[in-house]
């Protein structure tokens, strides 16, 4: 029942904070075995090509899944499906921490289907943030709102990759997955009592409901008597991917993603391999470029709505910090020619800072999306984005196995700033929301 008074209420605030800290779970998650990977392959006897694939496992599930998952929640509603993806991921993640008993092979090969499995599960996850987002925010805000579970990303390694390193070192590698696998179930818990449709909360009032509402808000998206979302076929998805706007966005997600999961999974394994820090040590350098990403994905969403209310162009707004942001992260290839510790944690966190005030795509593709399309669109966007999962760390255990250090591999991180760039610049133009066109009856000819 919606409360008819004058103030409005702030809820939305609240339900972007719970989606900040499952999204934060959500990352220590995919980031576990990057933390523990060189222990675990060392006590598994696993080599780099292989520890490659591990890493990658995650995202040839994720990405497979990006669609059917838009489409379940598109069909079903966010609160059902995301409560039951953060319930199944967690057990996933626990389950990691048996393939100790394993060695070899048979220890690949659990370990691979695992993170699969782990993959599958959180592909509605994002999807899902998006819809959260139109649904519970105003235009003005949505930037902001978007950047904030961005951002959880970077977060998530500041508060978790000491507490993992630490659970390493003090009681071995596969106390990790049982920890957080645990706490996942926990977080299932909390947001299925908390997570609503605006229409439908309890600790909503009419005025906040009519101030979304009015910002542009799809209010009831997630409502049982709401928005009937577009039936999923083929004729819709082609009027997406057709979309010249869009395919830039999908682009320069990829790119994106690049530097997101060179970040997550081989990252902490570079400090350890290529620059002699122990786990301890390199727990704690994970945590500050992440703090700056997490700094820089936060700045990027404000300046971005600063920049909607004084210019009322979402072009300008999204595209300004978000061209300046990866022009900063190309600094990740200058890591290769330095040696100083401090020196690489500097760059580095140069780098994350920029690649998160660039990191404006869901605060775009909720703009951009056709509104009764969101989670089939976002979906599309989180596949293409997400292809960089499978590639990124696939590509860069070769380019390590090959020539024994990581200078090829940042290059190849680097370059995917330059390509966000030439999407956004080149083929991306106005921003603006797609409006999807009704499939034309085939012409029936009279006869003469």
């Amino acid at each position: 029942m919606i409360k008819a008074d004058l103030k409005p209420t702030r809820v939305r605030f609240l339900i972007i904070a719970l989606i900040f800290i499952i999204t934060t779970i959500n990352y220590a998650d995919r980031a576990s075995f990057a933390i523990a990977g060189d222990a675990a392959s060392s006590d598994l006897g696993l080599n780099s090509v292989q520890l490659g694939f591990i890493l990658s496992a995650f995202a040839w599930a994720y990405v497979a899944a990006q669609i059917p998952g838009g489409a379940l929640l598109d069909k079903f509603g966010t609160r059902l499906v995301y409560t039951i993806a953060i319930a199944m991921w967690s057990l996933f993640t626990f389950f990691q921490g048996f393939v100790g008993f394993f060695v070899g092979g048979t220890a690949f090969a659990i370990l691979f289907a695992l993170r699969m499995l782990v993959g599958l599960c959180e592909a509605p996850s994002f999807p899902g943030n998006a819809r959260v987002v139109s649904n519970w925010f105003p235009n003005s805000e949505r930037g902001t709102a978007s950047a904030i579970f961005n951002s959880a990303q970077y977060f998530s390694l500041v508060v978790f990759a000491p507490f993992m390193a630490w659970l390493v070192h003090s009681f071995g590698w596969s106390s990790v997955f049982f920890v957080m696998g645990g706490l996942g179930l926990v977080a299932a818990f909390v947001f299925w009592k908390f997570i609503r449709s605006p229409v439908e909360h309890n600790w909503v009032n009419e005025a906040e409901v009519n101030y979304i509402e009015d910002g542009g808000g799809i209010t009831g998206l997630d409502s049982s008597a709401g928005s009937k979302s577009a039936d999923f076929n083929w004729h819709n998805v082609r009027q997406v991917l057709g979309s010249r706007m869009l395919v830039g966005i999908f682009i320069g997600q990829y790119g994106i993603n690049v530097l997101t999961y060179f970040f997550v999974t081989w990252f902490p394994i570079y400090l350890v391999q290529e620059r002699g820090m122990d786990i301890l040590k390199a727990g704690f350098a994970t945590a500050i470029p992440a703090l700056c990403g997490f700094a820089g994905g936060v700045l990027g969403g404000v300046i971005s709505d600063a920049l909607l209310r004084k210019t009322g162009s979402a072009t300008i707004a999204r595209k300004t910090p978000l061209l300046i942001g990866m022009a900063m992260a190309c600094s990740i290839m200058a890591c290769t020619v330095v040696d100083a510790e401090w020196m690489i944690i500097a760059f580095m966190a140069l780098a994350f800072f920029g690649k998160g005030m660039g990191s404006l795509g869901w605060a775009i593709i909720s703009d951009t999306s056709p509104k009764e399309f969101v989670g089939v669109t976002g979906g599309i966007f989180n596949t293409c984005g997400n292809t960089a999962g499978i590639v990124t760390p696939i590509v860069i255990g070769f380019l390590v196995g090959n020539s024994g250090n990581f200078d090829n591999a940042l290059i190849f991180v680097g370059v995917h700033s330059v390509l966000v760039m030439i999407a956004y610049l080149v083929i991306v133009q106005k921003i603006e929301r797609l409006t999807l066109l009704p499939k034309t009856p085939p012409q029936v000819q009279e006869a003469g």
